[in-house]
């Protein structure tokens, strides 16, 4: 059962996949990224961190390409495809626990997992009927497929980064190569996306409200073992580079606010709303940060992923140059 919810699962990422490439694949986010990888590479000498401005400038940008009817952007589109990854993911891992959940309640009463004796055995040396033999056969397969789901350590999150990675870590998909440098504008895009979620909560109109969405972290982790991009996302200091912009902004107000004390009350109100809007933009982001962290944690593996030679594989989303 839980092998067909798996490959359900793949064929799912398969056409997830599919559009992935097609987005990074489009010469409007190709150049961008192309772009943002030539700036990069000119300013990390001499600035650490991977700068905010580029990131909120790819996010506000990119709404010049289009917008859905819905008022979605292409990144707003492209972060959703993340999330319905990530989700996928997450659907793994609770039929797994479920299952082994199930297993769990139904070994407690065989009294040794170890060493399960065969009732079969035991019915043939006690010379019982042919009926009787017959219901020990099921029962010994009932009990042999509760001891095997039970002791059964395979990794699916393994085999799902396994069957997908030959074919687009291949250099005949090499406009993915850069996919790491556009998860910047994209946790930039999420914690917008969040916040005005979290703010529908207290209105009557709820249409897309929600308190929480681990789907997107879940499937950035899951992309990044995918395509082997850990060390080059790590190598920006995304996450650094924001915590240190947004206290050194929220000093500024604060000073901004002490040194205008009692002299306009229109302007201390607008630096409060400006001070709460910037503690609520770090908070997203660290929250972003934490679930990241903890997603990247199911897939710290090192695992050595066998090279594709097949040039039929079948997960293959190679385009033609």
């Amino acid at each position: 059962m839980f092998f067909n919810q798996v490959n359900f699962t793949y064929q799912f990422l398969r056409r997830k996949f599919h559009v992935f490439s097609q987005f990074l694949y489009d010469e409007h986010i190709k150049s961008r990224l192309l772009k943002d990888l030539q700036h990069w590479r000119q300013v990390k000498i001499s600035q650490e961190y991977f700068p905010y401005e580029r990131a909120q400038k790819f996010n506000r940008g990119i709404r010049k390409l289009g917008l859905t009817g819905d008022g979605l952007s292409y990144l707003d589109q492209f972060r959703g495809l993340i999330t319905h990854i990530g989700n996928a993911m997450g659907y793994v891992r609770l039929v797994r626990s479920g299952g082994l959940h199930c297993s769990s309640n139904a070994a407690r009463f065989i009294p040794d997992l170890q060493d399960v004796v065969s009732l079969v055995q035991l019915c043939e040396d006690a010379h019982v009927s042919a009926e009787t033999i017959r219901a020990a056969e099921n029962l010994d397969a009932v009990i042999n497929s509760l001891t095997r789901n039970f002791h059964q350590d395979t990794d699916y999150f393994k085999l799902l980064v396994d069957v997908f990675a030959p074919a687009l870590r291949d250099n005949k998909n090499s406009h993915l190569k850069n996919f790491y440098l556009i998860i910047p504008a994209m946790t930039v895009n999420f914690v917008e996306h969040s916040l005005a979620a979290k703010d529908n909560m207290s209105k009557k109109n709820r249409t897309g409200a929600a308190f929480t969405d681990d789907g997107f972290a879940m499937g950035l982790a899951y992309m990044l073992k995918v395509l082997n991009q850990n060390s080059s996302f790590d190598s920006l200091h995304w996450w650094s580079g924001v915590r240190r912009r947004f206290i050194k902004e929220r000093e500024k107000v604060e000073q901004q606010r002490q040194s205008g004390s009692g002299v306009d009350d229109k302007l201390q109100q607008t630096l409060a709303l400006t001070l709460s809007r910037l503690q609520h933009y770090q908070q997203e982001f660290e929250l972003l940060y934490l679930s990241v962290s903890s997603a990247r944690v199911f897939f710290r593996g090192d695992w050595p992923v066998v090279p594709n030679n097949n040039n039929n594989n079948n997960t293959s989303t190679t385009h033609s140059q």
